[in-house]
């Protein structure tokens, strides 16, 4: 009896100690994948020559997951900010919807037919629409959707790859040159080849490009910006400025400001947002 009551108190101690020990341990897990997904986060705008500012563009962080989103109200249609906004607004409203452990694929279509469904509706008929390019870091991995010729990019090693394509119709007629169809002026030459042909606003809209994940390594850049940042900078340009030891924030500056010191007659609204993942 005697032996039962010297030994208790070391057994409640030991009990207690195994349990802070688990506690500590889960915890660990549990933010083990943030810490390795850890960004930072950069962005820079202008509106170049244009009278207002129609593209718009947001980041995010929730439950683990990190989002980027960038729209470009198309040019030369009545509403085009008022749909790069709804756009952007949309795809963070149902991001924030998102929970910690989740299959993110059906966030893209559903936040897409959303987005569609609502600038459609405030536009009553009336002209508009814009591109959308949207990716999410989670747990080491690039998820992204994109509708319209914003770009989502991947920088690294020294090379710049575009990740998605561009819903325009020079996409169209380069699979008609391919497939023998046209030939290769033609291609080249048509005077529309740079209007879009799927963007959010359209009526004929059905979905939006949605891709496979894609691993990330330490040193990665991924890169969403308006066809204003990349018809006014070559790859080149673009490139020299990434491999320099700055910060996102700082980079996407020195790209804004670049730009703008070009004072290119008919320069676009140009946005681009920069994140580099540490490890």
């Amino acid at each position: 009896m005697f032996a039962e009551q010297t030994f208790t108190p070391y057994i409640v101690l030991l009990s207690l100690i195994c349990i802070i020990f688990v506690l500590f341990y889960v915890r660990r897990l549990v933010l083990k994948p943030d810490l390795q997904e850890e960004l930072l986060i950069g962005n820079g705008q202008t509106i170049g020559k244009r009278e207002e500012q129609d593209d718009y563009f947001s980041t995010v962080i929730s439950e683990g997951h990190t989002l980027a989103v960038v729209a470009d109200g198309i040019s030369g249609l009545a509403n085009g900010r008022m749909a790069s906004t709804l756009a952007v607004t949309t795809f963070v409203r149902e991001f924030m919807k998102l929970e910690r452990y989740i299959k993110l694929q059906d966030f893209f279509s559903r936040a897409a037919k959303q987005s569609n469904e609502a600038i459609l509706k405030n536009l009553s008929g009336a002209s508009g629409g814009t591109t959308l390019a949207c990716a999410i870091i989670s747990y080491n991995q690039l998820h992204w959707g994109a509708v319209g010729d914003s770009i989502i990019a991947l920088y690294r090693n020294g090379h710049l790859v575009n990740v998605n394509e561009k819903h325009t119709l020079s996409s169209l007629l380069e699979e008609q040159y391919l497939a023998g169809q046209i030939t290769k002026q033609q291609a080249m030459e048509n005077p529309m080849r740079k209007r879009l042909i799927n963007y959010l606003g359209f009526e004929g809209f059905k979905s939006m490009e949605i891709g496979e994940p894609i691993s990330l390594k330490k040193g990665d850049k991924i890169i969403l910006c308006t066809d204003g940042v990349y018809n006014s900078l070559t790859e080149l340009e673009l490139c020299e400025i990434l491999e320099k030891p700055l910060s996102p924030n700082d980079a996407a500056e020195e790209i804004i400001n670049r730009i703008d010191a070009k004072r290119l007659k008919h320069q676009d609204n140009a946005t681009i947002i920069i994140l580099e993942k540490l490890w």
